[in-house]
This record gives C-alpha cells, structure tokens and sequence, in this order.
C-alpha cells in the first residue's frame, strides 16, 4: 500500500488526535451528561480563537503494557485563547484517554502553558475532570502533580488561576485546583476528595457516599474548598468568563474598564429607609449592595458559606471593585472563623491584582462561644485583620450601623489605613452595645438603687446618645463624612476617582507570616 504524502498524514493524524479517546469513550462521556474536553474549550474562549499545543505529545512509559496503547495528547488538552478579546492559557482533562489520569507527559504539557502564562502575564485556567494520577507511572506521575503545584505557587498573586471542576478531583489532584484563586463546581458530576470512600470505609468504618464526602454543596457550603456552585457545565464556563472580566490579566496591570451607562449621580433613595428603627432588627445587606453598584449586578462569591459574611465583583462606574458586606440577616452579622477565613482570602486576592476594595459595615462583634475560641477565632480573626492591614489598593469603609469592639478595628477602620471611612446617620461606633456596656459600667449604681432596672434604661439612652452614633468618631477625624445613605454610591464613585492614583507600600520584607 502506498504510504500516504506528508500532509495527508499529518490531517489524519491530527484528525484522529482531535478524537481523543475514541467515539466509544466520547458517546460514554455524553450518556453521563458530560461535555468532552475540547466542547468545553470551544465553550469557555472567544469563537476560533483557540491555539492548542502539543497534540501530539505521547507518554513514555513502558510497564503494565502501556507501550502498547497510545494517545496522541496523552489526555490533556492545553494551548491558549482568547476570552473576550483577552490572551488565556487553558487546559483540559480528557477523561476519554486513560480516565484522564496524569501522566508525566500530560503534566509537562500543563507545566508549559503554565510558564508561558506567567511569562507572558495571563490567565490560567484549569478544566479538571481526571481520575488522578497514574498508576502504572508511579514515581514519574507524582513528580509531575509536584511540578504543577510548585507552578500554582509561583503564579500565584500574579496572575489569576481559575479552576473548573467537572468531574473527578481526587488524591493529590485536589492540591492544585486548592491553590488556585478560584474553584467553581459543577453539581451534577464533580466531586473532590484527598481519599474516597472506599479508604474511609477501610481506614474509619464509616460508610458515606461520594457526594456526601466530597460532593459540590458540600465543599461549596461546608468545607470553604470551592467558591460557586454551578448547575451545569455551559452555566460553569460562562461563570468563568463573567468571573474574569473583574480582574486583570496580571498583577502589573489595572482591571479592565467597561462602558457605564449607569449614571454615577444616581441617587439610591430606598436607602434612606432600609436600617430598621429597632437596632436589633435584620435586614439583608444585598439590598444595599445591589443599588449601589452598576446597573444592579453583584458577582457573590462564596454565596454559599460563612453567610454571615458576603464578598463578591461589582463594578462602580465602571470600574471593577471587591465589595466585603457583613450580613445582618445571618447570625446578625457577627464575624466567626469561617467568615474570617473567606473574607480575608477574597481580600488578599483583591490587593494582589488591583482591585479596590467597599467595605459595608454592620458588625456587632465576634461570634462568643467555647467551640469559637476552642477552635481559633482569635488565629482565625486575625487574618482578616492582617489581610486589610497588609492591603494597599484603595480601600474605602462605609459603617451601615453596627460597628462594635475589635470587629470595628478588623473590619477596614481609619486604623487599619483605610483611605476613607463614611457612616450613615444610624451607625453605631462603639465599644459594645448600649444594654452591655451600661451593665458593666453602671452595675453598682444599679444594685443600690431602689429601681435598677429603671436606672440601667436610663442609663442606656444616656450611653447611646453619647457613643451609639457616628458623631464622636466624626469629631475625633476617625470618620471623613457621614453621608446620606441615598448619596452612596455617588459618594463611593467620587471617592474611587480620587484614590486612582493611590501609591501605597508595606516594610520591605520577604513575606508577612499571616497567622495560619
């Protein structure tokens, strides 16, 4: 048979590349709902604009048979895009070839668009659907999980790493989707764990399924490992694009800027009748946030968990800014270890890329409690603490109502060097409630006193007259201006405008030692 030219073998070749696994292993793919590798890039990147590298790169071992079944691709797909017009490095697991399991060569492959992205100052995006390491590579398949992580590291806070998960995640796999900035789960198929089920039943006799022990809702709700839940794969890939148009390709470079046709002068009058009369009483912070920011649109992140606080993408006037919001409807809106865990992480990823940061405060404390301290919140509040301290984007506080004890100074106060610190009219500065403080300080008075219980309620409006308002705080210059809540976001656009050139630094230093 005559041997075919060279550029029909290289069409068939490529041809029969593009097919990953097989039209077996792809139709298997689609009976669980699941999109291939490549429907997904095709998905996520601008039409066309898709470059792939090494197609056909091939593994090279030889043990268990494996010299005698060979992929073109070896199971991952990786090369770089664009993402509404902007340069992205992508790489897709294909679970059609080998279950997606990673070898050597497929590590390698990652490991060099992942140089290249930080070389060339871009996004990396991971689309994980793998069965973890390969077994029949031993050694070779965990030195490759190593060089990836050692990459996630170097990258990080340079440029942004976005993780998909859409399938499997397992063993030393879930490390680098951890490392990242951000982790979206799909709730139909994904699951993460460092050890199945199998292991725990063998390890601890305790019988749990896949979805209980590593499932989305659940590392979306309890764990803190992932940062949205999605309910579907095409919902997934356009979560990421909307995600990245909030931030920059590197952390030399300022977000992108997008045309506004919210007015800035735009009044927010509801807000002028939102704080309840009864300082006791909740109310949701996001019917604060979404007024305030363009057009209404609030990307939360961490929707999910540690609801007590809320973080998440806006843009005002255009701009992109990370909005942190304590949340009076939950837990009246007290800080604990999880809230402080998720809040100080988005704050750092928000000061690593240029990202401003609106803080809105109503905060009555730290959450009390044996299992609060037993557990850390001291260790665990402090790094909230030292992520606003550490910042210096433009950071700007706006104290809604309650700003009480150490949870004032932690979130974003003058003393933490926010640039500008605003008050409604109803906030509250202080160092506890009114009902607390006058109870320590008036305690004798009340115990001789024939009406105690009139004196500590006099006592109380006393108290709150002098320190439950925003005005001692305006007097001392640790507040700029208490603002009318209808001017608000007015007054935030104007105050970003001015702070645009903002140059801030920290003590020359290798790196703070946040209390982990």
């Amino acid at each position: 048979m005559e041997s075919l030219k060279p550029l029909d073998k290289l069409r068939a070749r490529r041809a029969k590349a593009l097919m990953g696994g097989g039209e077996k292993r792809i139709n298997e793919q689609h009976d669980k709902g699941k999109l291939t590798a490549r429907e997904r890039i095709a998905l996520l990147v601008d039409t066309d604009s898709f470059e792939e590298f090494d197609i056909f790169m091939q593994h090279r071992s030889n043990y268990f048979g494996m010299d005698k079944t060979v992929f073109d691709g070896d199971g991952v797909i990786t090369g770089s895009a664009t993402i509404n017009g902007r340069v992205v490095y992508v790489f897709a697991q294909d679970f059609t070839v080998f279950g997606g399991s990673l070898s050597k060569t497929y590590a390698d492959k990652i490991c060099k668009i992942m140089d290249m992205a930080l070389k060339n100052g871009c996004p990396v995006i991971g689309l994980n659907d793998s069965g973890g390491a390969r077994i029949q590579e031993g050694v070779d398949a965990l030195a490759g999980y190593a060089e990836i992580f050692w990459r996630n590291v170097m990258s990080s806070g340079v440029v942004p790493q976005i993780s998909a998960i859409l399938g499997p995640c397992a063993g030393g796999a879930v490390y680098s989707p951890a490392i990242t900035d951000f982790v979206v789960m799909e709730k139909n198929n994904s699951y993460m764990f460092v050890t199945g089920p199998k292991v725990v039943k063998t390890v601890l006799n305790e019988n749990v399924s896949t979805e209980d022990l590593g499932g989305a809702k659940i590392h979306t709700s309890k764990s803190g490992v992932a940062h949205f839940l999605t309910n579907s794969e095409e919902e997934t890939l356009l979560l990421i694009r909307k995600l990245l148009s909030y931030m920059p390709s590197n952390n030399m470079e300022d977000p992108p800027v997008y045309p506004n046709p919210d007015p800035l002068t735009r009044p927010c009058p509801e807000l002028n009748e939102i704080i309840p009369d009864n300082p006791n009483k909740p109310y949701d912070i996001l019917d604060v946030i979404h007024p305030i920011v363009d057009e209404g649109q609030f990307l939360q992140v961490m929707s999910n968990f540690a609801q007590n606080i809320v973080v998440g993408f806006a843009r005002l006037n255009g701009y992109s800014v990370g909005i942190v919001a304590n949340q009076p409807k939950i837990l009246a809106g007290v800080i604990d270890i999880d809230a402080s865990i998720k809040a100080a992480r988005f704050v750092r990823f928000c000061d690593a890329f240029n990202i401003p940061l609106v803080v809105l405060e109503d905060v009555p404390g730290f959450l009390p409690g044996t299992s609060q301290e037993h557990n850390g919140i001291i260790r665990n509040g402090a790094k909230l603490l030292f992520a606003f301290a550490e910042a210096t984007v433009p950071k700007i506080t706006v104290i809604v109502r309650k700003a009480y004890g150490g949870a004032y100074c932690v979130m974003n106060s003058r003393h933490m060097r926010a640039d500008l610190v605003y008050a409604w009219p109803t906030a509250e500065i202080a160092v506890m409630g009114p009902k607390g403080a006058v109870e320590v300080i008036f305690r004798k008075e009340a115990k001789e006193s024939d009406n105690p219980k009139q004196v500590l309620l006099d006592r109380e409006e006393e108290y709150r007259e002098t320190f439950a308002n925003p005005y001692r705080a305006a007097e001392r210059g640790y507040i700029d201006d208490i603002i009318e809540p209808a001017q608000t976001r007015f007054r935030l656009i104007r105050a970003l405008e001015m702070l645009a050139n903002k140059k801030d630094s920290i003590p020359p230093r290798k790196h703070g030692n946040i209390p982990l």
